[in-house]
């Protein structure tokens, strides 16, 4: 055993050296203050015998220090959270500057639908209109032409002219050249626009007679007749009988009304202009 184990140690227990430095600090500065005023002094003056305490600063020192940590928390809790609303105002602002562009677009969407719309529905009713009254002045025609043809009766007129068609065949020729001015579409029944045989096919219902759909089938229906010896309402074919690519309506005085092309539509053109392959009757 070690002869010093027993012997109990003197030494002090150390200081911090935060506390040491402090301390040292303070006792430093008082001293200093001292000095000078010892110095200030007259050279005779009594030494200075009082006493000062030092005092003791580490739990002020502490206290403060607690208080601006707690601050700077505070405030940086306070930005965090001025931030986080800034975000969501700009967020907001966002939403709302997308959704009034749509909507926006939306409108003006519907305006333009509108006016297309509009104008359609103008231009329909003028189209309208004007077949109206297309319509109206053949017929004025129509009648003045019956009007001649009874005095040609009379007189001994030419036969089969242009006005002479009468009962069902009066119809046909009616409803055929009502037409002319339509458009040619390939398929098309009517009302506005035609093709050739879609326009033969509902110019023979006007007389209650129901024909087949396509150019081949019609020409194949009743008899066939001389192209010398057409009468109003007869079918003129191009191409064979059985076979034909393209028809059309005789409708007297040597002219035909048929839907000719995308290019000419309805019209009504003399046998000259594109003579026919031969001509059926089914009245």
């Amino acid at each position: 055993m070690s002869h010093t184990a027993h012997i109990p140690s003197h030494r002090k227990p150390r200081r911090s050296a935060s506390k040491l430095a402090l301390r040292a600090g303070v006792a430093g500065g008082v001293l200093s203050t001292i000095a000078v005023a010892g110095a200030a002094g007259p050279a005779n003056a009594e030494p200075v015998t009082e006493t000062i305490e030092m005092p003791t600063l580490n739990a002020d020192l502490s206290a403060d220090l607690s208080s601006a940590v707690a601050a700077s928390a505070e405030a940086t809790q306070q930005i965090a959270l001025d931030q986080e609303l800034q975000a969501q105002e700009d967020a907001a602002a966002a939403k709302a500057a997308k959704e009034a562009k749509k909507a926006k677009a939306e409108a003006e969407r519907k305006a333009e639908a509108a006016e297309a719309e509009r104008k359609a529905e103008a231009k329909a009713q003028a189209e309208a209109a004007e077949r109206a009254s297309r319509s109206a002045e053949r017929t004025t025609l129509s009648a003045s032409a019956d009007s001649s043809s009874s005095s040609d009766e009379d007189g001994g007129g030419s036969s089969y002219d242009a006005g002479q068609a009468t009962g069902s065949a009066a119809a046909i020729v009616a409803f055929a050249r009502a037409q002319v001015g339509d458009a040619y579409v390939m398929g098309s029944t009517g009302p506005n626009s035609w093709d050739c045989s879609g326009l033969v096919q509902a110019a023979y219902r006007q007389a209650g007679i129901e024909l087949p759909r396509v150019s081949g089938d019609q020409s194949s229906r009743g008899t066939s007749v001389s192209l010398d010896n057409l009468q109003p309402g007869d079918i003129l074919y191009w191409g064979s009988r059985s076979n034909s690519y393209h028809v059309a309506i005789y409708v007297g005085g040597g002219m035909f009304v048929g839907a000719q092309n995308p290019g000419t539509g309805v019209v009504e053109r003399s046998l000259d202009y594109d003579p026919p392959s031969g001509a059926v009757r089914v009245l």
